[in-house]
């Protein structure tokens, strides 16, 4: 497979300056991947797993939150509002994080705390998956 230069970057920086044989992302339409070669494209990123190939052997995974993936004259940029390598999250603390998200959907309170909480879940068990897939080798 042909390598092709990516660039991960958050608010907090930029994460990854490398080369890739494959970027595969959620984006608010469903998943995308994006090999060497391919054309010009813009999208918004979603809630999910990243998968970055640094080459045929290695996957990395990460949770990724929001933002915008790039790609430019062959070259990928991943702008994320959050971008968490899975080798990085404090699973404990996402574990809780699911725990209150659950307790808060479960209890009386209002709607809209309700839709907050769904979405603290969410992020929450994207969180685990990357976790769970790396430790796992996937």
């Amino acid at each position: 497979m042909s390598l092709y230069p990516l660039q991960i970057v958050t608010p907090d920086g930029l994460l990854y300056d490398g080369e890739v044989t494959k970027v595969r992302v959620r984006t608010i339409e469903g998943d995308v991947g994006i090999m060497a070669r391919h054309a010009d494209f813009t999208t918004a990123l979603g809630m999910g797993i990243a998968y970055i190939n640094i080459d045929e052997t290695a996957c990395r995974h990460a949770a990724c939150i929001g933002g915008l993936l790039v790609v430019i004259n062959g070259k990928a940029r991943i702008v994320a509002t959050t971008f968490e390598w899975a080798d990085e999250i404090d699973i404990k603390r996402a574990y809780l994080a699911r725990e209150k998200a659950e307790e808060m959907i479960a209890s009386d309170v209002a709607t809209e705390d309700k839709k907050v909480a769904q979405s603290r879940l969410r992020r929450a068990l994207i969180r685990i998956r990357a976790f769970e897939k790396e430790k796992a080798g996937e």
